[in-house]
């Protein structure tokens, strides 16, 4: 336990980062009972203690989506953050995640002086490789979540730690029978389960809803003792399903608010939007399927800048990429409802994916919280 008095600076701008924060700030105060955090977060970290200047979502964006309509918002409100930094100096700065906005704030903070750690690493591996060299002027310090994403910072000389992915501590031993009396799913012996997470963001709800009901109008046709579950994110998000994908009062579904985990460990197979959920999936022991769909101008972008093959991360952490991926012109029905049939018909394929996951599961587990704040202490105490 150190006496000396420590006011950190710290970002997040999207609920992963909120959580991310919040594990992150409690175990520094461990270390530094004293500290001051100021910044940008949600709720879990203004309960764990730190001064949200702002709330995270006045930052929070999916990609190029929704862009337009934040902008202005988002530049006074990193300009501002950065005069008060510069007038009243943190020990250390942390960006989590967002790297449009942390990453820009980051460089102009390291010029004055100030110390800066980004915590998750953007996807530069993935695409936009070019901004290896801004990441490089912006941070002294980078954590990442896969020990892939180490290498390629030590590959290009960024001082760099892998913590382990925070998720991979929380999980344990999942339990299909238990996770499905918590939820309350009214389910009969033996019928199968299906999840259905068409993501928690507005334009991936709005360009999967409907999709995602066309699925189980299939599979339910064929198979009426099939029963499905869907967790909506939020209550907003709730409403943006129904908008776009109408009544679903005919189709055995089991509706949530949030729960997204539970409703995932409940399943015998998933139905996904990429990103988080793929990895929960993974660390569950549940065969998924990957769905991917952007606008198509964002879409586009993407495919110009993008270095790698598969869009999922435990296809990018599998020894060999197994998980089906149906992108964009290939997200369609009969697509996702034959995939889900693949993993029907092949228990033996699905038993060698689960210790594929669980051998993942191993290799992540290291206590994040703990891994990040012993990397930032080491930054602090080496002034």
């Amino acid at each position: 336990m150190r006496s000396k008095a420590v006011q950190i600076g710290i970002v997040a701008g999207e609920p992963s980062g909120d959580k991310l924060g919040a594990g992150l700030i409690r175990a520094l105060m461990s270390e530094y009972p004293g500290a001051e955090f100021v910044g940008i977060g949600g709720p879990r970290m203004r309960q764990a203690g730190c001064d949200t200047l702002y709330d995270m979502n006045r930052i929070e964006l999916m990609g190029i989506d929704g862009l337009f309509d934040k902008f202005g918002d988002i530049l006074k409100i990193r300009a501002a953050l950065y005069r008060k930094f510069v007038a009243h100096p943190p020990n250390l700065f942390i960006g989590i995640d967002v790297p449009d906005f942390n990453l820009a704030l980051e460089r102009k903070l390291k010029k004055k002086n100030i110390r800066t750690i980004h915590y998750v690493s953007p996807t530069v591996w993935a695409w936009r490789g070019y901004r290896i060299h801004k990441i490089r002027r912006a941070v002294d310090h980078m954590l990442t979540l896969f020990p892939f994403e180490a290498e390629f910072y030590k590959q290009h000389k960024i001082p760099v730690t892998c913590v382990g992915h925070p998720i991979a501590d929380e999980i344990g031993q999942p339990d299909k029978i238990a996770a499905r009396k918590k939820i309350g799913i009214p389910i009969s012996p033996g019928n199968r389960v299906i999840g259905l997470l068409p993501g928690s963001r507005r334009p991936e709800v709005k360009q999967l809803g409907a999709l995602f009901v066309e699925v189980v109008e299939k599979i339910h046709n064929a198979d009426s003792t099939v029963q499905f579950v869907l967790p909506f994110a939020d209550a907003k998000m709730e409403k943006v399903f129904y908008d776009v994908a109408g009544s679903i009062e005919h189709l055995p579904i089991f509706t949530l608010e949030g729960q997204s985990r539970g409703a995932i460990e409940a399943s015998d197979i998933v139905v996904l939007a990429s990103g988080t959920a793929a990895l929960e999936a993974a660390l569950l022991c549940r065969p998924h399927v990957v769905v991917y769909k952007l606008s198509p101008i964002a879409y586009w972008l993407f495919q110009k800048l993008r270095h790698v093959d598969y869009y999922s991360m435990p296809n990018q952490l599998l020894p060999e990429p197994v998980i089906p991926e149906l992108v964009q012109d290939q997200a369609t029905s009969d697509n996702i409802v034959h995939a889900v049939n693949e993993f029907i018909k092949n228990p033996q394929k699905v038993k060698k994916l689960e210790q594929g996951f669980i051998d993942l599961h191993k290799q992540l587990k290291r206590n994040a919280n703990l891994q990040a704040s012993k990397a930032i202490v080491k930054l602090l105490e080496s002034s």
